[in-house]
C-alpha cells in the first residue's frame, strides 16, 4: 500500500520559515484533510511532496521513494495544485493526451478519466470557456491519468457552486473506497467535515494535530446541549450556579455549555424543573478548528 510520509520537513526563504519540522504521513483508503489558517505553509507543503519546491531539510517519500526518484510519476501520484494550469486555447482531450502521451499511458486513458469525471461530453471544447467547475474537474481527470495510488488536491472545493462541491466530495470519498491515499487541503470547514476521516492540522508551520475527525472534535470542541423550559430564568440561575455557562438561544432556548445532557436532565430532576427540550449538538469542526489555531493566525478582523 502507497503512502506519504513527511518526515521533519522544514523550508526557509531566507530568514522567513515556511514550513518548520513538520511530520505526519497519509494512509491508504482514507481522505486526509489537510488544514491550516492562510499561510500555514499548505501548499509548499503539497509543491515539496511533488518535487515543485526542494526542501531546506527533513525528507517526503511516496511509497518510499522521493517524488523525483519516481521512474514513472503520474502512475505513483496525481495532483492538483491549480485549476487554471491549462492552456486556454487548448481542447479537453487534446490536454489529457499531450499528458498522457509524454507520460507513455494508453491514448484510452484520456477518454476514461474524461467518462469519469462527467467530461465527455465537452472534451472537444476549449478549456478556455470552461467554467471553474469544468477546470476543477479537468485537473482531477489529469491526476488521474496515470491511475496512482497517491492523489493529492489543493482547494479543490474553491469558488464552486453546491452541486460541484458535492461531486468533488462525493468522488474524494469514492477514490478512498478504492484503497487510495488522498491528501486535500481546504478552508471550508463544514465541507471538510463530510469529506474527511483524518486531519491534519498545520500553523505557521509546525505541526498542531494529527488525529482522526471523531478525536480532532472531541478534543478540541466542546459540545453544547440546548434546553428548553417553561422556567427558563430560573433555571438558567441553577445551571450557573452548578458551574455550567448558559446563554440564550433562538427561540427562548438555552444553549448550556459544561454538563452533559445527562447531568442537566438529572439537575432539572432534582429541582422538579419539567423540560420541554433536551438536545446535545456536537461541537462544528470549524468551532474545534478555531478554537485550536486561535494562536497561529497572523490576521484577524475587527470584532463585529
Amino acid at each position: 500500500m502507497t503512502t506519504i510520509e513527511v518526515r521533519g520537513l522544514t523550508k526557509r526563504y531566507g530568514d522567513d520559515t515556511v514550513v518548520d519540522d513538520l511530520s505526519f504521513t497519509v494512509e491508504p483508503g482514507q481522505v486526509t484533510g489537510f488544514l491550516g489558517p492562510n499561510g500555514a505553509g499548505k501548499s509548499t507543503t503539497m509543491k515539496m511532496v511533488v518535487g515543485l519546491v526542494a526542501p531546506t531539510s527533513g525528507s517526503v517519500t511516496i511509497g518510499g521513494r522521493r517524488h523525483r526518484d519516481l521512474p514513472a510519476p503520474l502512475t505513483e501520484v496525481g495532483a492538483l495544485l491549480d485549476a487554471g494550469a491549462v492552456h486556454g486555447d487548448r481542447k479537453a482531450y487534446d490536454h489529457l493526451l499531450a499528458l498522457a502521451v509524454s507520460n507513455g499511458l494508453f491514448r484510452r486513458r484520456v477518454d476514461e478519466v474524461l467518462a469519469r469525471t462527467g467530461l465527455d461530453g465537452v472534451a472537444r471544447k476549449r478549456a478556455g470557456g470552461f467554467s471553474l467547475g469544468m477546470r476543477q474537474r479537468l485537473g482531477i481527470a489529469a491526476a488521474l491519468l496515470g491511475d496512482p495510488r497517491v492523489l493529492i488536491f489543493d482547494e479543490p472545493v474553491n469558488g464552486l457552486d453546491p452541486e460541484g462541491i458535492r461531486w468533488i466530495r462525493d468522488f474524494m470519498r469514492s477514490l478512498a473506497r478504492e484503497g487510495r491515499a488522498v491528501l486535500v487541503s481546504s478552508h471550508l470547514m463544514s465541507e471538510m467535515a463530510h469529506t474527511a476521516d483524518h486531519l491534519v492540522v498545520v500553523g505557521r508551520g509546525r505541526l498542531i494535530a494529527d488525529t482522526g475527525m471523531a478525536e480532532f472534535l472531541h478534543a478540541n470542541g466542546e459540545g453544547t446541549v440546548l434546553v428548553r423550559t417553561p422556567e427558563r430564568a430560573a433555571f438558567a440561575r441553577r445551571l450557573t450556579a452548578a458551574g455550567a455557562t448558559v446563554r440564550d438561544g433562538l427561540e427562548s432556548s438555552l444553549v448550556v455549555s459544561g454538563p452533559t445532557s445527562e447531568e442537566i436532565g438529572k439537575l432539572a430532576a432534582h429541582h422538579d424543573v419539567a423540560l420541554t427540550e433536551l438536545t446535545p449538538r456536537r461541537a462544528s469542526l470549524e468551532d474545534a478548528f478555531m478554537e485550536l489555531t486561535r494562536d497561529s493566525v497572523d490576521y484577524r478582523g475587527a470584532a463585529a
